[in-house]
């Protein structure tokens, strides 16, 4: 069981995807006549939020011309929890027949079921302004009620593509103008989200049975029987998946001398 190396990117690919939810955000900032003035894309970055806020507080004496621009969009893994509820059948195969190299035969790809884990996400939104805040909450909120389903390709050489639900939980808020006025104001918005993911085991592969014989004896006491007939099948064509015909069926009848 371990130490057979496999890869099928599951977790990877949820990551991925919850991201790419977020990558498309913009705000808008007007002057007092309501006339836009700028539009801006909000950066998006995986890290922790503490790692953002010591950027944010590395220039206490705001002597740096270069510093973290907001708003600005983060998010992390916060942990991975087994899921009970979602358990399928482990003794469950799931199968797929593919063509080999030379094109002349096929094998069979086997896989065992997922093992469900939900993935606990924590986002989080930083600006400068409360209205630059409120503008990305609201391109956020109406589009979990409380879920939003992703399509991943999970693992493309078996064909499952699954609908991932993405739950949002809860919202914090906090703003750390706080202080005296050298020190930079960053309202921050908390997300936890948790996206109902399978994680799936190794792709075992297996050559189809294109041959089978079978001998038939004499019912005599002897020790040594004589063989009178043999049945051979062998294919004629390259089947597919729980195909049971194609099969040429050959009959020889003699007595061992």
């Amino acid at each position: 069981m371990l130490g057979q190396y496999f890869y099928n990117e599951s977790l990877r690919k949820c990551i991925i995807a919850f991201g790419s939810l977020f990558n498309d955000i913009y705000i808008s900032r007007r002057n007092s006549a309501g006339t836009e003035v700028q539009s801006m894309k909000v950066p998006l970055a995986y890290g922790p939020k503490q790692k953002f806020m010591v950027r944010l507080d590395a220039d206490p004496n705001l002597d740096q011309k270069v510093a973290i621009t907001l708003p600005r969009i983060g998010f992390e893994i916060a942990g991975l929890d087994y899921d009970p509820s979602r358990k399928l059948n482990r003794i469950m195969k799931r199968k797929k027949v593919v063509n080999t190299e030379d094109k002349k035969l096929k094998q069979m790809n086997t896989q065992y079921s997922p093992v469900p884990y939900n993935l606990n996400f924590e986002m989080f939104v930083m600006t400068k302004n409360s209205d630059d805040g409120i503008q990305i909450v609201e391109q956020i909120l109406p589009f979990f009620q409380p879920e939003y389903t992703v399509t991943i390709n999970e693992v493309p050489e078996m064909d499952v593509v699954r609908d991932v639900p993405i739950v949002l939980n809860s919202i914090g808020y906090e703003d750390t103008y706080t202080g005296s006025f050298t020190e930079r104001r960053a309202i921050i918005y908390t997300f936890n989200f948790v996206a109902k993911a399978y994680v799936y085991g190794p792709v075992t592969t297996s050559k189809p049975i294109t041959k089978a014989e079978v001998s038939a004896y004499a019912d005599l006491q002897s020790k040594a029987p004589p063989r009178v007939a043999k049945v051979t099948l062998e294919t004629s064509s390259v089947p597919d998946a729980d195909d049971n015909f194609g099969f040429n069926e050959t009959i020889s009848e003699w007595v061992d001398g």
